[in-house]
């Protein structure tokens, strides 16, 4: 997947998070400096003069549904995973993981009641 694409909609499989996106891939052409750790949906700050951008979001390494990077939809450990990944193979994951999904999970089921 690590094949650049340009513009379109990101849209996250958890939460249903809808923004466009400028770029997706590692090295966004907008920011020369940056190199991503994964494929990722970037797209530029609107609200930044010199071209700083945002990650929004990538694809679990499990699943490959779309999902936020910087919200209680997904975790990185040295892979992108969403949270029902690390719920349904949780044994696999250190016990720092574990813990910032249960805390992750129990914050998405109050915000929703």
């Amino acid at each position: 997947m690590s094949g650049a694409k340009g513009k379109g909609t990101f849209r996250c499989s958890r939460c249903h998070l809808s923004c466009r996106f400028d770029y997706f891939g590692q090295r966004p052409p907008f920011q020369t400096a940056l190199i991503l750790l994964e494929d990722a949906y970037v797209m530029k700050d609107p609200f930044s003069p010199d071209e700083r951008q945002l990650v929004l979001g990538s694809h679990c390494s499990v699943c490959q549904q779309p999902v936020c990077v910087g919200t209680g939809c997904s975790v990185f450990y040295t892979k992108r995973f969403c949270l029902p990944c690390v719920l349904a193979k949780a044994d696999e994951f250190p016990e720092e993981i574990r813990k910032e999904v249960e805390s992750k999970n129990t914050e998405d089921i109050q915000r929703f009641e």
